[in-house]
């Protein structure tokens, strides 16, 4: 079930169904939510038939050939298009990802595209993720030092490069956060699955120097421990990567320093 954080006493509608490409005998029905601050209107769906045998195989080269060949104002972030960015993260037949890599094959039957769930709509696909980064920048997502910084880098040993491995491909595309239920109660408390791993990438990491301050700001009734480990966060994730792993690794220093 999707849920998204709609204007207050409003529900999504039965939108416009727009005409089949002419000629156009392989097609695909997608049905994509809409909407427009300014026009004072209802959420809607509107639903739109595309021609596969000139489409690229991605959601993203569908939204695309929309938005160019037949609504020019369906609105949606994108920019890499090779799942590097994370700007085009939404909720695509009822999961959160990419819709740059995720293929329109790999869905059976109509497309629909919804926003990211649980998050204030801009327009159409489009969240507002002002609350999520400023979640993230609370972290400190960079390195903390005291002693003087060396001439050319702060050196690492193989082994404790890998430990960053599962953490630094993060996108920052938010996918985790919002499929987690908990984030769904409490985000304005709970940093949620992507904060949390960013937070643990510093904290392992063996150059930086603040481990203790930042555990210390992470001992807090909601800010790391309303994770319940439900495991959405893994599940959902576009990069392969698992958060709760990580939430799990942080609770486990919090335990280690109190012994």
């Amino acid at each position: 079930m999707v849920q998204l954080t709609l204007p207050k006493n409003s529900k999504i509608r039965t939108g416009k169904t727009w005409p089949k490409p002419e000629g156009a005998t392989n097609l695909r029905k997608l049905d994509i939510y809409r909407w427009n601050p300014d026009d004072g209107e209802n959420p809607r769906v509107d639903t739109y038939f595309i021609d596969m045998d000139s489409c690229g195989p991605m959601v993203l080269d569908a939204l695309i050939k929309i938005k160019n060949e037949i609504d020019p104002t369906l609105t949606f972030r994108r920019s890499c298009r090779e799942g590097i960015c994370g700007s085009c993260a939404m909720n695509i037949d009822g999961i959160n990802t990419l819709a740059c890599i995720y293929g329109l094959d790999e869905v059976k039957g109509d497309i629909r595209i919804y926003p990211l769930p649980h998050m204030p709509v801009v327009k159409d696909l489009i969240p507002d993720l002002t609350h999520f980064y400023a979640q993230h920048a609370s972290v400190m997502p960079w390195l903390e030092t005291t002693t003087n910084e060396p001439r050319k880098e702060w050196r690492q040993s193989i082994d404790d490069r890998k430990k960053l491995d599962g953490l630094y491909e993060c996108v920052m595309c938010a996918c985790c956060s919002t499929s987690c239920p908990s984030y769904w109660w409490n985000g304005d408390k709970y940093l949620g699955p992507a904060a949390l791993l960013h937070a643990y990438r510093w904290i392992v990491d063996s150059r930086d120097e603040a481990t203790p301050e930042r555990l210390d700001d992470l001992e807090d009734p909601f800010k790391l421990y309303r994770c319940h480990t439900i495991m959405n966060c893994a599940r959902t994730c576009p990069k392969g990567l698992n958060p709760a792993k990580a939430i799990m690794e942080i609770k486990k220093l919090m335990i280690e320093r109190a012994v």
